[in-house]
Order: C-alpha cells, then sequence, then structure tokens
C-alpha cells in the first residue's frame, strides 16, 4: 500500500527538511546539509508515486550517511 504524501511530508520535516510552496500541488524542499531540492507534487491525501517515495527515501538514506 503506497504512502499518502503527508505521510512523506511528515518524514521529511522530522529529518530537518525545510519547505517552500511551488506552482499548484508542488513543493519544494530543501535540506541544508544536502545540494539540491527534492520536490514533491499532489494533495496531501493522494497516493504517493513509486518514485516519489523512492526520492524521499534516497534523501533520507543520504543524510545518514552524512551524518555518521
Amino acid at each position: 500500500m503506497p504512502k499518502k504524501i503527508r505521510e512523506l511530508k511528515s518524514l521529511l520535516l522530522r529529518a530537518g527538511f525545510t519547505w517552500s510552496p511551488g506552482k499548484g500541488s508542488h513543493t519544494k524542499w530543501f535540506h541544508p546539509l544536502l545540494p539540491g531540492k527534492l520536490t514533491l507534487s499532489g494533495k496531501d491525501g493522494d497516493d504517493a508515486k513509486p518514485y516519489q517515495e523512492k526520492d524521499v527515501n534516497n534523501a533520507l538514506d543520504r543524510l545518514k550517511d552524512m551524518q555518521k
């Protein structure tokens, strides 16, 4: 069962990411230790697409590796 967009946003917030609004339902997520940005699209109640879950998990893994 796919996660909801709100769950992915919650994971990012708990990991220290900040966000800024984009066009429509898009949000841009930044972390001070990671280069670049992560963009999520969709309303909070929508099911996350597999690539969105993968992008969030990859960002969280990179952050964990940097903090070791």
